[in-house]
């Protein structure tokens, strides 16, 4: 049986990875802005509260070594607390391509809107569900939810192959445009990796409710 202290400590951890997971999404939608308008102070915003998200993951982090040391879990809760770190882990690093989409719209300032922006924004869309679904299915112990969404990475990466096969061709007729739509496969491919942290993250949740490894999506 959980004692009362370990569900205090799992309960404080629920409250940090839901506010990690809200800021996450909340700097995947700015960064979509970003990227659209190029503002150079909302790069500069969501590079500051990227510091939070890091900040929130190092909480994270010390708070399970220490209620792994000092609690002694065993079974289901010794599988959450290790589950947890990956999963932080990845929506980290899903706060690190925020960054990246924001920082490229000073790339397209003054510039013609791509039509392989559309696709970026969809794709970006698909990204921030699949955030809050993830999220969602940590907080809810919900393995089936996790499976569900990490189909969602399909969409993803069929989006990602269109939009290389789209700019690539481009390329062959415009070389002119080259370095510009370099830049457009270089973002397409930061959200096609957010969407592998977030599969990754979904596969990390059926381990911590089934105690199984599994690939989602493979």
């Amino acid at each position: 049986m959980q004692s009362m202290s370990l569900k205090i400590k799992i309960d404080h951890l629920n409250e940090l990875f839901l506010s990690m997971s809200i800021k996450v999404k909340e700097a995947l939608e700015k960064s979509r802005f970003a990227l659209r308008q190029g503002e150079k102070e909302k790069v500069k915003l969501i590079k500051e509260e990227d510091a939070e998200i890091d900040r929130l993951q190092q909480a994270i982090d010390d708070e399970v070594a220490q209620t792994m040391a000092t609690q002694q879990p065993v079974a289901s809760d010794l599988r959450l607390l290790v589950s947890l770190l990956k999963i932080a882990s990845d929506f980290e690093r899903a706060g690190d391509y925020a960054v990246h989409l924001a920082k490229a719209g000073k790339h397209f300032v003054n510039m013609p809107v791509w039509k392989q922006f559309d696709i970026l924004d969809a794709m970006a869309q698909q990204c921030g569900a699949m955030i809050d679904g993830t999220a969602r299915a940590f907080i809810e112990r919900d393995s089936i939810h996790a499976r569900s969404i990490a189909k969602m990475d399909d969409e993803i990466d069929h989006a990602h192959k269109a939009v290389v096969k789209d700019t690539l061709l481009l390329i062959h007729q415009n070389p002119e445009l080259a370095e510009q739509a370099a830049k457009i496969i270089t973002l397409s491919g930061y959200l096609e990796r957010l969407g592998d942290h977030m599969t990754n993250a979904c596969e990390a949740i059926v381990f911590m409710v089934e105690g199984i490894h599994t690939e989602l999506n493979d």
